[in-house]
């Protein structure tokens, strides 16, 4: 039987960090990241960075060099209460911006206040976002059947516990997706625990540091795989390598790739 349980590298599980709004303290959140080879996602609002609590918009491009940018909403409004064209008109704003600001293409969001619906989805969709992030924990480590409703393993306070968990497990394929807002840190004084959890995660040499983007593009390869029905033959129709087990050996089919196993 053919088991997508690994990540590039042959990995048996993939950890992702996911933080909200653009918080000036994003910059030492990230200080934390580099120094333990730990990679993130952060969700900004591109309509409010002239506010003092958020990070410049000149300095975009240099803070987040290292790590993926993705939508929020333009000025954080919930789109629950917005009619389709306001939710689109919120997305589009930050699309356009935050491509200004880094110079880069952004395809992922974060639901503001994780609030969404299938009209917010739908919106989602049509402009292109492979991925949107909501605030409710599983906990588990599943890998979203839909990553349009993307639902994060724990908010950070319970990363810690969560780590260790995520870490025990021998099952393969597992997914730790982990939220919250650099803002946080600073307000309750507990930057260490963060500096734990990426300790802990990054000198695991089993765990694939991922961006939201990386790891919904290699799921989604994965996905896209063409199996004969006896499952002899693996065509890779896409651009990414993809790894997986059969018979308890580990394999790797390429890019654009048929293979026979």
């Amino acid at each position: 039987m053919i088991l997508f349980n690994r990540y590039p590298g042959g990995k048996r599980r993939a950890v992702t960090m996911s933080f909200d709004d653009g918080y000036r303290e994003d910059e030492k959140l990230i200080e934390i990241f580099d120094r333990f080879g730990i990679r993130g996602t952060f969700h900004i609002n591109s309509g409010l960075l002239h506010r003092d609590i958020r990070v410049d918009a000149d300095e975009v491009a240099k803070i987040y060099k290292n790590h993926e940018i993705s939508a929020h909403g333009f000025t954080h409004a919930n789109f629950d209460e917005l009619s389709e064209s306001e939710i689109r008109d919120e997305i589009e704003k930050d699309l356009s911006e935050l491509l200004h600001l880094s110079g880069r293409e952004v395809h992922g969001m974060s639901y503001p206040n994780g609030k969404t619906s299938d009209k917010a989805v739908a919106v989602a969709k049509s402009l292109g976002i492979a991925y949107s992030r909501t605030t409710v924990s599983t906990p588990d480590f599943s890998i979203p059947e839909d990553f349009l409703y993307w639902h994060p393993t724990c908010h950070h306070l319970r990363s810690e516990e969560a780590a260790e968990r995520f870490l025990a497990s021998q099952v393969g394929g597992e997914l730790l997706c982990i939220w919250g807002h650099s803002t946080e840190f600073e307000r309750d004084k507990n930057w260490e625990l963060i500096e734990r959890v990426c300790e802990k995660l990054g000198a695991c040499e089993d765990v694939w540091s991922a961006t939201c983007i990386e790891l919904c593009d290699y799921v989604c390869a994965c996905r896209a795989l063409r199996i004969s029905p006896d499952e002899k033959m693996i065509e890779n129709p896409t651009d990414i390598d993809v790894w997986f087990t059969v018979g308890g050996k580990t394999t790797c089919i390429k890019a654009k790739e048929t293979i026979h196993i």
